[in-house]
């Protein structure tokens, strides 16, 4: 492609106000890289709606292509392990943020952070499924790891009905886990009910300030708010528990004491999705053939146009997006 479209995010070094839109970019503006892929589907996380709304500083260098996911097509490579014709996903490494990413009819990455797409999806449907799934499966996999079964007692989901949320609540009940959900947005309750959720709580009710431990109500958790709704689901988890911290949608605090980790034995267990090394990616990217419900998939995820993707941004920062957005980019 001599010329493709692409979302550019550029600043005013001096008001450092920034601005996205639209334009026309050529190969020779796409940064280092060994290989070219054609992009065919991005996806929209909270992440994203940040890094476009400018409300935190995800963006670290201008300009900037925004978009944390990619999959699609490779035309070229100069990467020994990565083939010419090869569908491929990325998720993180910086894109979006350091790096060039998604949101761009061509992306030029480093081919170490791409992974085959696995047969079982379409690029659409790994777009579905996007940083908000892989980092959902391995939310799950860490707390199985840890001995999180699905026969040893509840397990809470905070933000429900975000893109972590949704995937975190499908994929636990597709393994047989009761499901208790939280969400602030009471019109989503049927929505949770038919991903699989057995119970749903008001996020009001983990919103304050947490006791030092609590009534003991779960086995284990997986949290996307972190501040005083993780601090809460940690000192209500059950002796020898877990909880999975994968988001910080509430606050970056965690304002919790050292009781629920040496009175009962909880842990909490960290899940960066970002820099995950190759093989804990793939194994994600498997268990996601093997254990996601297609049909909730679908359920959860909207399609979307390109010229979409700044308003959709804005959306989902303001709580007003539901499950999964798919952006169709070429």
């Amino acid at each position: 492609m001599n010329q493709f479209k692409a979302m550019l995010i550029t600043r005013d070094e001096d008001s450092k106000v920034q601005s996205v839109a639209e334009t026309m970019l050529t190969p020779d503006d796409l940064m280092d890289g060994d290989v070219d892929v054609r992009v065919e589907h991005s996806t929209i996380n909270y992440k994203d709606g940040l890094a476009i709304t400018g409300k935190l500083p995800v963006v670290r260098r201008f300009p900037m292509i925004p978009g944390l996911d990619l999959a699609g097509t490779v035309t070229a490579s100069a990467h020994p392990d990565v083939k010419t014709g090869q569908k491929v996903v990325l998720n993180g490494w910086g894109i979006g943020e350091t790096h060039y990413g998604g949101f761009s009819q061509m992306a030029r990455v480093n081919g170490d952070w791409l992974i085959p797409l696995p047969e079982a999806f379409t690029t659409a449907e790994a777009m579905a499924i996007g940083t908000a799934g892989y980092t959902a499966m391995l939310a799950v996999v860490a707390l199985e790891n840890h001995g999180v079964a699905f026969d040893t007692g509840p397990v809470v989901v905070t933000g429900a009905a975000g893109g972590v949320g949704s995937m975190a609540v499908s994929l636990l009940s597709r393994l047989g886990y009761q499901v208790v959900a939280v969400t602030g947005r009471a019109s989503q309750r049927g929505y949770l009910a038919g991903l699989g959720a057995g119970e749903i709580l008001d996020r009001a009710e983990l919103a304050e300030p947490a006791k030092l431990l609590g009534k003991e109500r779960w086995a284990g958790g997986i949290d996307a708010v972190g501040s005083n709704t993780l601090a809460n689901v940690i000192s209500m988890t059950r002796r020898g528990g877990a909880v999975a911290a994968c988001g910080n949608a509430g606050g970056m605090d965690l304002p919790t004491s050292v009781a629920p980790f040496i009175l009962r034995g909880v842990a909490l267990l960290g899940i960066d999705s970002v820099y995950q090394p190759r093989g804990p990616r793939i194994e994600a990217w498997t268990r996601l053939a093997r254990d996601l419900d297609r049909d909730k998939l679908s359920e959860m995820t909207t399609i979307m146009p390109f010229s979409g993707i700044v308003a959709a941004g804005h959306d989902i920062v303001e709580g007003k997006v539901r499950g999964r957005l798919v952006v169709e980019i070429d």
